[in-house]
């Protein structure tokens, strides 16, 4: 196993790559309490599992109530369950929801801003790791997870040119999850997996319309009072902070705004355009995932099933360019420019795509917060409200997933409400490195794509029996050369993220090593200039090919003597 000042420096060295990262953010207005709620005068509300009756609320008039916390025994009983508030109702929200109610010692609330659940949002990934805890946690909602689910991990995946339409490199992710025995990598649309869960949950438990603002704690006990939009007060013995990169429990926590500079959200750089439609793919059943890559953009295409597919365009943009970017024809044309000589498939699934099946969103994202807070006593944060991150790897609702588990086993180890900040700390411990080096990963993986590769340098016959160099600049011959190490790298990368959803406190040092060496070596070579690649690879090239007076920069090399012989030997290295 390997120790935690090596792992603090592998969660650094990903994270370091650039200050932000692709996190789809919600761009949502908040939602205000009802005219009457607003109305009330703060009130607390004890949590249970149903529906707040009349007699729940203070009495307005009494001041001295309203300050004061609910005196509560100290031992855990069925009599006396621990009140655990969930603040939003998302992935991560709900699997600790459903998992917690089906405790006879917890008394579960959700409290969900938006008024009413609708089918709102795409598909998301789950991948193996995420897909083996609810398998090991909550078999009935696996197997209904799996009756909506479409898998890709079984599926060619990887990289293309962009521009010349071929395989760069592709991706297993099927041996690592077949060798554990574990479920396939897949998605499946975010309204059934939100519904699913909502079904499985007693009546009463998730409570919309009303958001969480922030909380306080008891000074002389146990406790904890959310406050809320409507002006009420909920009480409960531990709050969970699942309300996204916005998290207003993050920022009552951290004494920080919600948004702008001094929240510690920062905007990616990025923007992205993604369309979800019915589309008669050339490859369907055959390929899960494809993300074309080219220099300063990328474009990926995903087989979401059912006949469906997703695809998303992510462009280096300032914020806000949906407001100030003219498309006077529409998105769809608007990208088939932006995309002008890339592969005939994204053309193709460009032009099928109607405006109404295109959205536009600026990513924001948080770096990792291995220096920050994640708890305040029985107050504790999960999923995008502490380690939102980019999409590439599909690992943000993996991830809560991953919390909600490890915050169930602390939570049940409780025997009294005085274990519960502990137990909070621990999950805190538990979760903290392994979440970093998933976000820094992910972090690492868009930048690279958009800012280190370009069209894969490439040697090809001329049509006058000559050789023609396509694209020899740093940026192309770098791409060329990490062809043969990124499968390696995400094979390496895989095996980390299966190896270690138990969260038993200890990662494995030959992944952690094998990341931390590919990671560097990739980085060095992405981060050089065109000065330096010519000092080493200028001399080695030569020593190499046994050539003399080889002009790389050069369009073509004209036909002579040994041309054919020299072109078998370095096109096998591109």
């Amino acid at each position: 196993m390997i120790c935690c000042n090596c792992l603090f420096s592998l969660a650094a060295l990903l994270a370091a790559q650039q200050g932000s990262a692709f996190t789809p953010s919600s761009s949502t207005p908040l939602v205000p309490g009802s005219a009457a709620a607003a109305a009330l005068s703060p009130t607390i509300l004890r949590v249970s599992g149903t529906l707040p009756s009349p007699g729940d609320f203070a009495n307005d008039d009494d001041t001295k109530q309203e300050k004061e916390f609910t005196p509560v025994p100290a031992e855990i009983t069925t009599e006396n369950p621990l009140r655990v508030i969930v603040a939003g109702a998302g992935v991560g929200g709900l699997a600790l929801a459903r998992q917690l109610s089906k405790n006879p010692l917890m008394d579960v609330t959700v409290l969900e801003r938006t008024d009413e659940f609708k089918r709102f949002g795409g598909p998301i990934q789950l991948a193996s790791n995420a897909l083996e805890i609810l398998k090991v946690m909550d078999e009935p909602t696996f197997d209904k997870v799996m009756e909506k689910f479409t898998f890709t991990g079984d599926k060619e995946n990887g990289i293309k040119d962009g521009i010349r339409d071929e395989w760069y490199a592709k991706f297993d992710l099927e041996s690592p999850a077949k060798i554990r025995n574990m479920p396939y990598t897949g998605v499946i649309e975010r309204p059934d997996l939100q519904n699913i869960y909502l079904e499985s949950l007693p009546k009463g438990i998730v409570r919309n319309g009303d958001k969480v603002v922030g909380y306080e704690r008891n000074p002389k006990g146990h406790g904890v009072r959310v406050k809320m939009n409507s002006g009420a007060a909920i009480e409960g013995d531990v709050l969970i902070g699942a309300d996204g990169i916005w998290s207003a429990v993050r920022a009552e926590m951290r004494k920080e705004p919600v948004r702008g500079d001094d929240s510690g959200v920062t905007y990616s750089g990025y923007t992205v355009f993604a369309g979800e439609l019915d589309y008669d793919s050339f490859d369907n059943g055959k390929v899960g995932y494809k993300v074309y890559i080219g220099p300063g953009q990328y474009f990926v295409i995903t087989d979401i099933g059912n006949g469906r597919y997703q695809w998303y365009a992510f462009l280096a943009r300032e914020p806000g360019s949906a407001e100030t970017e003219e498309m006077p024809d529409g998105k769809s044309t608007y990208l088939q420019s932006i995309f002008n000589g890339w592969s005939k498939d994204v053309h193709h699934i460009l032009k099928a795509t109607q405006e109404h099946e295109i959205e536009q969103r600026d990513l924001y994202d948080r770096p990792p917060s291995v220096r920050k807070t994640w708890t305040d006593g029985p107050v504790a944060l999960l999923g995008d409200a502490v380690h939102a991150m980019m999409p590439n790897l599909g690992q943000g609702g993996c991830q809560a997933i991953e919390d909600a588990y490890v915050i169930v086993q602390e939570l049940e180890n409780c025997k009294t409400r005085n274990d519960v900040s502990g137990a909070l700390s621990t999950y805190r411990n538990r979760r903290l490195m392994r979440s970093a080096a998933v976000q820094g990963l992910s972090r690492f993986a868009s930048d690279i794509i958009i800012r280190g590769f370009d069209t894969p340098a490439k040697i090809v016959k001329g049509e006058n029996g000559g050789i023609k160099f396509e694209n020899f600049n740093y940026a192309g011959i770098v791409t060329s050369i990490l062809r043969p190490i990124l499968p390696i790298f995400f094979t390496v990368q895989f095996h980390f993220l299966y190896d270690g959803w138990k969260n038993e406190g200890q990662i494995d040092a030959k992944s952690a090593a094998g990341l931390s060496l590919m990671s560097g070596l990739i980085v060095f070579l992405v981060s050089g200039s065109v000065g330096e690649v010519s000092l080493v690879l200028g001399p080695a090239l030569e020593g190499l090919l046994g050539t003399e007076g080889l002009l790389i920069g050069g369009e073509s090399v004209t036909s002579s003597e040994g041309a054919t012989s020299l072109f078998d030997t370095i096109s096998g290295l591109f």
